[in-house]
């Protein structure tokens, strides 16, 4: 789950050739996530997920859970609801 986005101002100093030292800054872009399995928050940089996973539509994982077991499971709760019948009365929307 998408909780924010955060900008973050970085300083680096590097030498230059003749050997002069000189500050310069980036802006990063971070990602604060929650994830959907340990309900953890963690964060990523903008650039390592894709632009249409950038929201809530999407499950997020973070790196000390199993994203395959992660997967393996949604799939057998979807299927679970693909595999009722049509003219069931049962509500879906509260499996």
């Amino acid at each position: 789950m998408l909780l924010e986005i955060r900008k973050t101002l970085t300083k680096y100093v590097r030498c230059s050739k003749l050997g002069k030292s000189h500050e310069y800054s980036k802006i990063k872009t971070v990602l604060i996530l929650r994830c959907d399995n340990c309900n953890s928050v963690f964060e990523r940089p903008i650039s390592k997920i894709q632009p249409k996973r950038r929201n809530n539509s999407y499950f997020h994982v973070c790196a000390d859970c199993d994203v395959k077991r992660f997967a393996q499971r949604k799939g057998v709760e979807r299927r679970f609801i693909w595999d009722r019948r049509a003219d069931s009365t049962d509500d879906i929307s509260k499996i």
